[in-house]
């Protein structure tokens, strides 16, 4: 089994309507080394660069679903790893989930460089 993460465009977790069908939807996580921009209606926001003084931008609600790794796409997301605190290292570290890029031809290795993390308790 694999997640399969959605970014809604939900900011506060008071805007979402209701249950999900499937899966579950998840706030309180932050960005370390990347900011998060909105998508328009509808349309899932992507990865983009840090806005200046901004260390630990929030995301958004987040669509968190299960699947089997054989039907996982990696194409146009970055594996983002995932730690409870911005201490990072094996006691920190939760899980890996995969946030979208600006287009599928996005190389991912540039997070990777900037140090894109998840965080769950910004210090």
């Amino acid at each position: 089994m694999a997640f399969k993460t959605a970014v809604t465009n939900w900011f506060d977790k008071n805007e979402v309507p209701g249950p999900a069908e499937e899966g579950k939807y998840i706030h309180g996580f932050f960005l370390a080394g990347a900011a998060w921009e909105k998508g328009r209606g509808a349309e899932e926001g992507n990865l983009m660069e840090m806005i200046p003084k901004e260390l630990t931008p929030e995301l958004p609600v987040m669509l968190v679903t299960a699947i089997e790794v054989k039907d996982q796409s990696f194409v146009g997301y970055y594996k983002c790893p995932s730690y409870v605190t911005t201490g990072r290292g094996p006691a920190n570290y939760v899980t890996e989930l995969y946030l979208k890029l600006e287009s599928e031809e996005a190389d991912p290795r540039r997070w990777t460089l900037a140090g894109c993390a998840l965080i769950m308790q910004p210090e």
